[in-house]
């Protein structure tokens, strides 16, 4: 296949959604009573539903009772955390506005409105296709994977910045992976006072964790074969003094 370049999608604003769905872990909820924050406590079915299980003495439980009847009543928040420790580590806010309906100790959620906050800006989610995106394959991987390599293979990240434009790594002090998913990888680029990310598109999407080994062995060998870039060059020689 080559280690050129040729696959350069990346995931739809659905796709994102739902894998911040899919890899949150805590929940906060806004309602008339209030608001509340709920740690492993909400599940997701294939369609994107939320259920939620509080408390009885939740007062969402009240809420949902007392709403009115099919209006929006309530704000589900998520944040997509970078596993890695680096400056501004929430690379996403997902919410989702609609109405609880009660029922044997759990409160499924109807959604009204979906929005995902990215980097670029916030975008409204089409309910339809939230509901039929699926999760990026290696969404709930995703920690695992980025903890290993920034903990076990800081070489690797810096020869990975030889595929990075020089320009892009001028007053770097520091590169960290920031995401992955089947279209690529992301960098962090971090600068005394400011930060940047760059992004490495897979040649082929990866579906899997192994199809990802593979590809960021292809990733890895393009690099080795790039010469290493001059600002990065300057930023170890002026660390080793």
């Amino acid at each position: 296949m080559g280690d050129s370049h040729t696959w350069t999608a990346a995931p739809s604003a659905a796709e994102h959604a739902r894998s911040v769905l899919a890899a949150s872990w805590s929940c906060a909820v806004t309602a008339e009573g209030g608001r509340e924050e709920f740690v492993g406590a909400h599940t997701v079915a294939e369609d994107g539903r939320v259920t939620l299980a509080v408390p009885e003495d939740s007062t969402l439980v009240a809420a949902a009772i007392c709403a009115p009847r099919g209006e929006p009543s309530a704000v589900l928040e998520f944040a997509d955390v970078a596993p890695v420790p680096l400056r501004s580590r929430i690379r996403a806010r997902l919410w989702i506005a609609g109405r609880f309906a009660a029922g044997d100790g759990r409160l499924e959620f109807e959604a009204t409105r979906v929005v995902l906050r990215r980097a670029s800006g916030a975008v409204v989610v089409d309910l339809d296709e939230f509901a039929a995106a699926a999760p990026d394959p290696l969404a709930t991987a995703e920690a695992r994977l980025l903890t290993h390599l920034a903990d076990c293979h800081p070489d690797a990240i810096e020869r990975l910045t030889r595929l990075v434009d020089p320009d892009s790594l001028h007053g770097a002090v520091r590169v960290q992976p920031l995401a992955v998913d089947r279209h690529g990888l992301t960098l962090r680029i971090e600068r005394a006072r400011a930060h940047g990310d760059v992004r490495l598109p897979f040649h082929a999407p990866a579906d899997d964790v192994a199809r990802l080994t593979e590809r960021m062995h292809a990733l890895l060998t393009q690099a080795s074969a790039a010469s290493c870039p001059r600002a990065l060059q300057r930023q170890r020689t002026d660390g080793d003094g």
